[in-house]
């Protein structure tokens, strides 16, 4: 186990330094970097100016050296600045995280607290009212425009009801703020969480172990949690894992709609405005997201099913 951790480790770490070898790669490919420094409009900076801003870029020196120094700098937080108006995207990017981690944890509990049960009962109750009913919601929820659900709640719930804010994500955690955004947020997860968990239980609930709990009279909740639900959790954490960095990275059309302060939103607006060294941040911090979760996953793998064993 321990070996097994330490490699993934370092392919974890080889993976981050591959996306920043990537992005490094297309900030040279795109022609010189100091271009991007240039007003709208290409006017306002002298030649005193672009003469140090490549002493500053350190484009006087070769490209491998280039990368070492703009590396360097990442690992020490200067993550360079906002071309929109070059001010530091450090301190940018630590206000806008806090909206989006909330919005992520809210999402994911409510998510999992939904999808999980009404998967496993949709498995249980096979071929009833109770599983076709389940069966449904799921494929609505996958097929659905995420922000046609946000745009739909806002006019029914804000609009004509008045009884949700929206558009705000007011001070401290009020909890109105939040529903309206979590649960469009939850949809498509919590029918994801129905179909893999459906069918990870139907093929343990068929296996032969559970036929003999049954038969020497084991509860039904016992079966159903302790023996069914632990032997089928692998597929739904796996969904789990790439759910949480997916809430993270990927709720972009939420954030839009709900006017949400996070990074997804920041995102879109660089991407508006061809802001490329925001881009670039948030491309860096969006893979590391995904690499580190991918890598938890894997090590909770033997937790949650003890046949697993890593050599």
């Amino acid at each position: 186990m321990q070996s097994f951790i330490i490699r993934r480790l370092f392919t974890t770490i080889l993976a981050l330094l591959g996306a920043t070898l990537i992005i490094f790669s297309l900030s040279r490919l795109l022609g010189d970097p100091r271009l991007l420094f240039l007003p709208p409009d290409g006017y306002g900076i002298s030649k005193e100016e672009y003469a140090k801003l490549e002493a500053q870029l350190h484009l006087d020196k070769s490209v491998p050296v280039q990368y070492g120094y703009w590396l360097g700098d990442l690992l020490k937080g200067n993550l360079g600045r906002d071309l929109s108006d070059r001010a530091q995207i450090a301190p940018k990017l630590t206000k806008r995280f806090g909206p989006t981690l909330k919005l992520a944890l809210a999402g994911f509990i409510l998510a999992t607290v939904v999808g999980v049960p009404l998967g496993v009962l949709s498995a249980m109750k096979r071929g009833s009212l109770v599983d076709y009913i389940a069966r449904s919601l799921a494929l609505m929820g996958q097929t659905v425009p995420v922000f046609w659900v946000a745009i739909l709640s806002i006019l029914i719930f804000s609009v004509w009801l008045g009884w949700l804010p929206s558009a705000t994500m007011g001070e401290g955690f009020a909890i109105r703020n939040y529903i309206l955004p979590t649960v469009t947020l939850a949809i498509y997860p919590v029918a994801g969480y129905v179909r893999i968990v459906r069918s990870a239980m139907l093929d343990v609930l068929d296996s032969e172990y559970i036929k003999l709990a049954r038969a020497k009279g084991v509860g039904g909740w016992t079966v159903t949690w302790k023996h069914a639900f632990k032997n089928a959790a692998i597929a739904p954490l796996t969904f789990a894992g790439l759910l949480l960095g997916g809430f993270i990275t990927g709720s972009v059309a939420v954030e839009t709609v709900f006017a949400w302060p996070g990074l997804a939103r920041y995102a879109v607006e660089a991407v508006q405005t061809n802001n490329f060294t925001v881009i670039a941040v948030i491309t860096l911090i969006f893979t590391g997201i995904y690499v580190i979760a991918n890598f938890a996953v894997d090590i909770l793998y033997a937790y949650v099913d003890p046949r697993i064993r890593y050599s």
